[in-house]
């Protein structure tokens, strides 16, 4: 992130606009489970709120600056932060009851990284869990105010077939002033395709 990226993230007024206004959208509806997993916390913004919604959220950063920052300002044993990259996620097969990505998806340097990261997503969600995502559209001003920044735009287009291709159903992408959420599900029915294979396997 640029210097204007980290300054504005830092906001008391960013916070509020993600606690009122961008999560309540993103997670409308949603069936969270006991068990989230947070990409890219950067300053704690979502975290939070997160904790009030489950039992347990996993924050992940990549920045060991931000994580240090992150821990100091959430100290409770129903958080645990991690050190790590969304495109390799340092976590078992079906870790989380949902996964949620708060203008992550951009900041990854290349399309292909992006996909690797939603194939993990996929990977350490159970069956039957939840991705949520928020992104932003591209433009002049969004690619302004990521000058000197990683900025690699989602178009909303392509989100159906590229988390289709990481093996999610039920994907939807819904449209709000300068940016767009999704949502995906881990089939429920691979918990039945699992047992019919370890089944057959020992027959």
């Amino acid at each position: 992130m640029n210097h204007l990226e980290h300054f504005f993230c830092s906001t008391s007024l960013w916070q509020r606009m993600t606690h009122r206004v961008l999560l309540p959208w993103v997670l409308s509806g949603a069936r969270l489970g006991d068990h989230i997993l947070e990409i890219g916390a950067g300053y704690g913004a979502a975290t939070g709120q997160l904790l009030k919604l489950v039992p347990r959220v996993t924050s992940l950063e990549y920045d060991p600056r931000l994580l240090r920052r992150l821990e100091a300002k959430h100290q409770c044993a129903a958080l645990t932060t991690v050190c790590g990259d969304a495109a390799a996620l340092p976590f078992a097969d079906q870790s989380f009851s949902s996964v949620v990505a708060i203008l992550v998806l951009h900041h990854l340097k290349t399309r292909e990284l992006q996909d690797r990261a939603l194939a993990e997503v996929h990977r350490v969600l159970r069956p039957g869990g939840s991705f949520f995502a928020a992104e932003i559209n591209d433009g002049w001003i969004h690619r302004a105010a990521h000058y000197k920044s990683t900025f690699t735009p989602v178009t909303p287009g392509s989100a159906f077939a590229r988390l289709t291709n990481a093996g999610f159903s039920k994907v939807s992408v819904d449209f709000r002033s300068g940016g767009y959420r999704i949502s995906a599900r881990r089939a429920a029915a691979e918990i039945a395709d699992e047992k019919l294979t370890a089944a057959s396997a020992t027959a």
